[in-house]
């Protein structure tokens, strides 16, 4: 299973890292811009599906944190084993578009904590960190997969 010679796994790579960053916190990044420039009814909306999604990702969390916390982990650490230790390339590259996720999962879950009494500018200046925090994991994480694919396709001989 060549994963990083795949056109396929770097089209999924960019699929999962530009649909993270336009879906904050499960809101469409074009209606907060929309609603902060126009207001009214657009801002009501927004602060609508805003508190949805916020108590949503709060009850998970609430009641099957810890449940998440260890199959998560366990995941992890099963894909590392397998990629790393046993030289299995695609647990590789899905432990490198995993991690990178769990990362922006821990984010949602601050973020949302933070946005449970937020409103007005408060609230457009968190989703707006929680974007470009999200962006910036995004591209440290592409850079990472790219030269670690690089990599293992050089050692390969596939070009």
């Amino acid at each position: 299973m060549r994963s990083f010679s795949n056109l396929w796994y770097w089209i999924a790579l960019a699929v999962v890292w530009s649909s993270s960053s336009h879906w904050v916190l499960g809101v469409p990044f074009d209606m907060v811009t929309r609603a902060r420039r126009h207001g009214g009814e657009a801002e009501m909306d927004l602060h609508d599906i805003v508190r949805v999604n916020v108590n949503r990702i709060l009850f998970i969390t609430d009641f099957t944190g810890i449940w998440i916390i260890g199959f998560g982990s366990f995941g992890l650490t099963a894909l590392v084993l397998l990629g790393f230790v046993y030289e299995v390339e695609f647990a590789q590259a899905v432990f490198l578009l995993a991690a990178p996720m769990s990362l922006v999962f821990w984010l949602s879950v601050r973020t949302a904590h933070g946005i449970r009494e937020a409103d007005g500018a408060d609230l457009y200046r968190r989703l707006h960190r929680h974007r470009f925090i999200t962006q910036v994991i995004g591209m440290i994480s592409i850079f990472i997969t790219a030269f670690w694919g690089m990599w293992q396709n050089m050692s390969h001989g596939v070009l």
